[in-house]
C-alpha cells in the first residue's frame, strides 16, 4: 500500500488546498467558533473539500479522517481501519486569523496506527516538507513555481532532512499560541542539563518540521493537541531520524479512540 502512494500526487492536493485558503487569507473573512472555543473559517472548510476530493479521486480505497467531520465517524468503525488518511485542512487557524503567515495544510497516511507518509506545506511560505517510509524526509521551497509530474522528479528538486547545520548551543521551538506551565517547566529543565539555550516560537505543525530540518533540536508539548495536528510532521520528523515520544518514552499512535493526543516530546537526529 505504502509504496504505491505517489508524493507528487499528494503535494498537488496540498499545493490546490493552499491556493483556496489563500483566496480567503487575502480577503476579509468570517470567523466561526467551535465547542470547544477553537476558530474555525470559511478557508478551512474550502481546503477541507479540496482535499477530500483530491484523496479520494487519487486513493478512493482509503478512507479519511479530517479535522472538519472527523469527530462524527464512530470508533466502531475506524478501528477496522488498517489504513487512513489524517487530514488537517488548515492547522494553525489562530495564525491565519493573525495573518502570520504560520499555518500548514497537513496530510498523513496512518498504517496499523503509525503515521509512514505526511506532506505540510505553508501556502503563505510556498515551502513543503514530505516524508515516506523507507525513502526519507524532504524539504522543497518555492513549491507552486514547479510542476510536480513525478516523485523523481519532486524528490530532485527537494533538500534532503535533516540538514546540515552548525550550532553552539540547544535550540528549542514551542508553541506561539499554547506554553503550558508544564512546558516552561520542561524548558528549564533543559536550561540546567545544557546551560545556555535559545527558544524559537512558532505556530502550527511548523514546529515539527523546524525539528526535522535541524534548525530546531527539540520541541516539548505538554499541552491539548488533536491527532490530525501531529501525525503528518510525526512522519517527517521520524524518517529525518527524530523521534516523537510521550514524556514517559511511549510510541506515539494514531486512530484512538479518544482523538485527542497525549503529551509529547518531539527531538531531532542529534538531541536523541
Amino acid at each position: 500500500m505504502v509504496e504505491n502512494i505517489q508524493l507528487h500526487q499528494l503535494l498537488q492536493i496540498a499545493v490546490q488546498a493552499g491556493k483556496e485558503i489563500l483566496t480567503i487569507y487575502e480577503k476579509d473573512f468570517e470567523v466561526e467558533w467551535k465547542e470547544d472555543q477553537s476558530p474555525l473559517t470559511i478557508a478551512d472548510k474550502k481546503s477541507h473539500e479540496t482535499i477530500s476530493k483530491g484523496l479520494a479521486t487519487f486513493y478512493p480505497e482509503i478512507p479519511i479522517l479530517s479535522e472538519e467531520g472527523g469527530k462524527s465517524i464512530p470508533y466502531e468503525t475506524r478501528k477496522e481501519w488498517n489504513y487512513l488518511w489524517l487530514v488537517d485542512p488548515l492547522d494553525g487557524t489562530k495564525e491565519f486569523i493573525k495573518k502570520n503567515g504560520e499555518f500548514t495544510v497537513n496530510i498523513a497516511l496512518i498504517e496499523e496506527g503509525l503515521p509512514v507518509i505526511g506532506v505540510i506545506y505553508a501556502p503563505v511560505l510556498d515551502i513543503a516538507y514530505f516524508a515516506k517510509k523507507g525513502v526519507g524526509s524532504f524539504k522543497l521551497e518555492q513549491v507552486s513555481t514547479f510542476s510536480l509530474t513525478n516523485n523523481d522528479e519532486l524528490i530532485n528538486k527537494s533538500v534532503k532532512l535533516p540538514l546540515d547545520i552548525e550550532k553552539d548551543k540547544v535550540y528549542v521551538v514551542a508553541s506561539r499560541s499554547h506554553l503550558s506551565p508544564e512546558t516552561e517547566e520542561y524548558i528549564n529543565q533543559i536550561k540546567e542539563l545544557h546551560g545556555d539555550i535559545d527558544i524559537t516560537s512558532a505556530g502550527s505543525s511548523l514546529k515539527l518540521c523546524l525539528v526535522a530540518e535541524g534548525k530546531a533540536d527539540v520541541y516539548p508539548r505538554f499541552a491539548p493537541t488533536m491527532e490530525w495536528d501531529t501525525a503528518a510532521g510525526q512522519a517527517i520528523v521520524e524518517q529525518a531520524g527524530g523521534t516523537v515520544m510521550t514524556p514517559e518514552g511511549k510510541e506515539f499512535t494514531y486512530n484512538k479512540e479518544d482523538l485527542i493526543n497525549s503529551w509529547f516530546i518531539v527531538k531531532n537526529v542529534q538531541f536523541i
